[in-house]
């Protein structure tokens, strides 16, 4: 196995993807923002000063997503066929839970862009409150799974999350 965006001499660059098929590709990841409990309970109760928290991470993750290739140097720019970015409070753990799927019909995978959506979504959620609680933590920003490509489907193991 070698890495794909390193030429034999070692020299970066972006992969050609023009002879691969056009599939449905389709990426999940996940995170978590760990925070004070009485920080949760200001974006739980939609009671913080700066509005809709967990609305505004959700459009920041899509945007995110979007801009992915503007980010990370040697990702293609894709045209997107869907980002869902599923925000979910964690009152036991004191934290946010962000999920997003991203889909394409495309030549390369959009891997990229599921973990950039939950990247920026939760770094959303660390801007908008770090005014209250400063101490947050993002933290586990993982591939959940992948499919479509040559590679196929990708599913991380339970068991070793």
């Amino acid at each position: 196995m070698s890495l794909t965006h390193f030429t034999e001499a070692g020299e970066a660059h972006m992969v050609d993807v023009g002879d691969k098929a056009v599939t449905r590709r389709r990426a999940v990841a996940e995170g978590w923002i760990r925070m004070e409990p009485e920080t949760l309970a200001l974006i739980a109760q939609g009671g913080h000063r700066k509005g809709d928290v967990l609305g505004i991470a959700r459009i920041a993750g899509i945007m995110g997503a979007k801009r992915t290739a503007d980010l990370v140097p040697l990702c293609h720019p894709l045209s997107l066929t869907r980002v869902a970015i599923d925000l979910s409070v964690q009152t036991q753990d004191a934290a946010v839970r962000c999920c997003a799927t991203v889909e394409t019909r495309g030549q390369t995978g959009v891997e990229m862009e599921a973990l950039c959506a939950v990247q920026v979504s939760l770094l959303t959620i660390y801007d908008m409150c770090k005014a209250v609680d400063r101490g947050m933590t993002i933290e586990r920003v993982r591939l959940l799974e992948k499919s479509g490509g040559q590679s196929g489907h990708w599913r991380r193991d339970p068991a070793t999350s």
